[in-house]
């Protein structure tokens, strides 16, 4: 059941990657390793230019497939999922990460296909 269409993650984009710069800051991420803190802002501001360069209704500059935005989208849900592993975060800091990897993960898996017009 695939009901998050082209438009409803557009609306998604510019808020989640203002989350994603802001909240390691104001969540006070670190703690248990300092990269914690800064792999999500440099994502956030990642995710903000792929989301400008994307071609969908919110695009600035429409240069770059959808279909490819949600490859990289599911690329930064399995890293964010594999980093608390892989660089030892614990707590809070391990938490954000797995939280933000399976939330990115279940958009892009519950993502419709673009549909492909016939042409006449």
């Amino acid at each position: 059941m695939r009901f998050v269409t082209k438009t409803i993650h557009a609306w998604l984009d510019y808020p989640v990657a203002a989350a994603l710069i802001a909240l390691p800051f104001l969540l006070g991420l670190g703690a248990s390793n300092s990269l914690a803190l800064v792999v999500s802002p440099i994502v956030g501001v990642a995710a903000l230019l792929l989301t400008v360069f994307t071609d969908h209704q919110f695009g600035l500059i429409r240069l770059l497939p959808y279909r490819l935005h949600l490859a990289v989208d599911l690329a930064v849900g399995v890293l964010f999922l594999a980093l608390p592993s892989a660089l030892g975060f614990s707590g809070l800091d391990a938490a954000y990460y797995y939280l933000n990897g399976v939330a990115v993960v279940t958009v892009v898996a519950l993502s419709k296909p673009e549909t492909v017009m016939a042409s006449a």
